[in-house]
């Protein structure tokens, strides 16, 4: 087994034009369809945690002390509950945005797929 060769030969794969297939072509559509949908999600859920978790601190005076941190507490546990709730919703339609935008991109060449 020459391992100059196989080294030589990774390198040379590392430097030689890659060839961009239909099913690449299709994972980045796909990839670009979703990706709005879930960084959203991430962070809006993310966000919607932080801000409930706030809340509970308050209202059980981890953080604060006395009524207003109580009342504070339940107002701001409410809000990040809020977030919490609507997240997955808002996600299903802002995927749905991204798969009517690319869909028939990516119906089109999976169909080139499938023929092939």
């Amino acid at each position: 087994m020459n391992t100059d060769k196989i080294y030589a030969e990774h390198i040379a794969n590392e430097y030689s034009k890659k060839e961009t297939t239909k099913v690449k072509q299709l994972r980045k559509l796909d990839a670009k369809a979703k990706a709005p949908a879930n960084i959203f999600a991430y962070t809006f859920g993310i966000a919607s945690t932080l801000i409930l978790g706030t809340g509970l601190c308050l209202s059980m005076s981890v953080i604060g002390s006395g009524i207003g941190a109580l009342v504070a507490g339940i107002i701001i546990g409410i809000v990040g509950l809020i977030g919490c709730s609507v997240n997955y919703p808002i996600y299903k339609k802002i995927r749905e945005k991204g798969k009517n935008k690319y869909g028939s991109d990516i119906l089109r060449l999976a169909n080139e797929i499938t023929e092939e």
